[in-house]
């Protein structure tokens, strides 16, 4: 009955995750509830998951990551790029590959390709390089560059901690780092070679404008107020003409001088020129309600329209919705974005689709990129906010550049403290985050917004499901079927199976989760068949992170999907024979390098 009762469980889990009825943790934490309930597990083991070193170590690792990007050390590598780019875009792209790749070793991979979005947009723009090939091989080549060591994801982490519970220690921090090595480079010539024959430039090489990019010529338009309207002597906020209509009123003109936001309490009055973001249909709305003038020229031209929306005073700029992110499922209205951020949110690209109506009522999605527009003061306050990044360079005075190479340090300390095995990875991290506040490298108040809460409560969530798993039997009669089938397979081909079964759950749960269900499988079906375990945990801990053929596979390639100007078919183009390709090579290349 436990064994029928836990692979139910697991059974709605993958359901839930096909589905997303909810976010992954929630659905995560929703199990492990489940799972006490029925007594799978006791309360104990429900919430073991939150003291679980794998749990500690990946989030002290968020926390060194945001201290290393917080410096701004790894802009360093900005001039680099400026200046030895290469003269083709593969040259680009191995160059581009060659730098982040060895980063997001020991930087987590999401912060990484965070920092470069911005970098390689004003890299591309000056090299006359469309963006679109460039930005899709920084989300692989920071995907691969994880495989290096034991920190460079919390996959690798959470594996490790596996193979301790499954009685064979953890893995050191470059224990599979020959392998990951080669890895990085078959997949750096592959993209070098085929991103430029396979990716279309679906952004321009001369840097269209952002109102272009957006469309927003019929979008926004100019209107005055006439000498009978009902708005004058009134304010915006009490004419209530945005709450009323689908309409953002970005400046406004009163005798020839220009006010920018914010302007919701600054009183209307005859010969007033209002400049509005909407659709032609909401203006001629309000042009019947409100008796106000459309200009003559209510679609402006590019060259207009830009000059309009970015002033002495004010600017656009892109900016993009992170995946730690508060803002995710709650709508701009209800936000109050405006009011918040002293911004004004003009369009919303996600993936191909690109919305411009009814925007207050639109829900936020990880990977949103949002046009806004607003005082240039408010940018400098956008880009210090944890929960959007700005897609331009960061003002050197918001970065703690004079304790780069503390932190630098601190991040070589932890990581030779434990690849000697002086003490364990977890205490070193730990007392590298303690280090680093001492230091002033990050604020006390910082450290909980640079961790990714979604990824610890996925763990946590996940942990006592593995617990369950055990208890009942699940994996051992799992196993027993497995070996039906893995006694007429060669060491390569079972590799294979499990590198290919977990490439599938990493698509339709998440990389960590695959890990969780196929690594305590892999060991019992190693020690059943006396082969090495590690090199079926190594082909379960690379698998999991194969996640190239979706935008939505792995939060990296959401994050490039809507500033590369990219359709859902070219991850597919670009990423299925990357797929392929290392699904061929990488249990070769463990029966290589570790035998089986």
């Amino acid at each position: 009955m436990d064994i029928i009762l836990t692979l139910s469980v697991l059974t709605l889990a993958l359901i839930a995750f096909i589905f997303e009825w909810l976010p992954v943790d929630i659905t995560a934490l929703i199990i492990t509830i489940v799972l006490m309930l029925f007594g799978l597990v006791t309360p104990e083991e429900g919430i073991s998951g939150f003291g679980n070193t794998a749990t500690i170590t990946v989030m002290a690792m968020f926390i060194l990551s945001a201290g290393v990007t917080r410096t701004g050390a790894i802009q360093v590598v900005r001039d680099l790029l400026m200046k030895w780019g290469g003269k083709t875009i593969s040259q680009k792209i191995f160059l581009m590959g060659v730098i982040v790749g060895p980063i997001s070793a020991f930087i987590n991979n999401t912060a990484v390709v965070a920092i470069f979005i911005p970098i390689v947009e004003e890299w591309s723009e000056k090299q006359g390089v469309s963006v679109s090939k460039l930005l899709m091989p920084l989300s692989f080549a920071s995907i691969l560059g994880g495989t290096l060591t034991l920190i460079g994801t919390s996959t690798n982490i959470l594996a490790s901690g596996l193979s301790q519970k499954g009685g064979y220690g953890e893995f050191s921090v470059f224990q599979f780092t020959g392998l990951g090595a080669i890895i990085l480079v078959v997949g750096l010539f592959y993209l070098a070679f085929f991103t430029p024959r396979l990716i279309p430039n679906r952004k321009k090489a001369e840097n269209d404008s952002l109102s272009q990019s957006y469309e927003l010529n019929d979008y926004v338009t100019e209107v005055v107020v006439s000498e009978t309207s009902s708005l004058i002597g009134k304010t915006l906020r009490t004419s209530e003409l945005q709450r009323k209509y689908d309409i953002d009123v970005l400046e406004l003109i009163h005798e020839g001088i220009y006010f920018p936001q914010p302007i919701a309490d600054r009183t209307i009055s005859a010969g007033d020129i209002l400049i509005v973001r909407g659709s032609r249909e909401v203006v001629l709305q309000i042009k019947e309600d409100r008796e106000i003038e459309i200009l003559p020229d209510i679609k402006f031209s590019d060259e207009s329209l830009d000059a309009e929306l970015n002033t002495e005073q004010d600017k656009v700029g892109e900016v993009l919705i992170l995946s730690n992110s508060r803002l995710i499922g709650s709508t701009l209205r209800d936000l109050r974005f405006r009011q918040r951020y002293n911004a004004t949110v003009l369009a919303i690209r996600r993936g191909e689709e690109l919305i411009r109506d009814r925007l207050g009522r639109v829900k936020l999605n990880f990977g949103d990129l949002l046009l806004v527009q607003g005082p240039k003061q408010s940018f400098l306050g956008l880009q210090t906010t944890r929960e959007l990044l700005v897609l331009e360079q960061k003002d050197a005075e918001n970065l703690r550049e004079d304790k780069a190479i503390y932190a630098i340090a601190i991040c070589l300390g932890v990581i030779l403290a434990s690849a000697f095995n002086f003490i364990p990875i977890m205490v070193s991290a730990l007392t590298g985050v303690i280090i680093m506040i001492f230091m002033g490298i990050l604020k006390p108040g910082e450290i909980y917004g640079a961790v990714r809460w979604d990824v610890i409560f996925l763990l946590a969530g996940l942990i006592p499901l593995g617990i369950a798993m055990d208890k009942s039997g699940a994996t051992a009669l799992l196993a027993d079927q497995l070996l039906m089938l893995g006694t007429h397979l060669s060491g390569y081909w079972i590799l294979t199976f499990f590198y290919i079964m977990t490439s599938i759950l990493t698509a339709i749960l998440s990389n960590n989760a695959a890990v969780l269900l196929m690594i305590p499988l892999g060991i019992q079906i190693a020690e059943s068949l006396e082969i090495n375990p590690f090199s079926l945990m190594f082909a379960v801990t690379f698998a999991a992170s194969n996640s190239f053929m979706t935008p939505i596979g792995y939060q990296t390639n959401t994050m490039v999907y809507g500033p590369g100007g990219y359709k859902f078919i070219d991850f597919i183009r670009l990423g299925t024979p990357l797929s392929i390709l290392m699904t061929v090579i990488t249990p070769a290349l463990i029966i290589f390098l570790y035998g089986i």
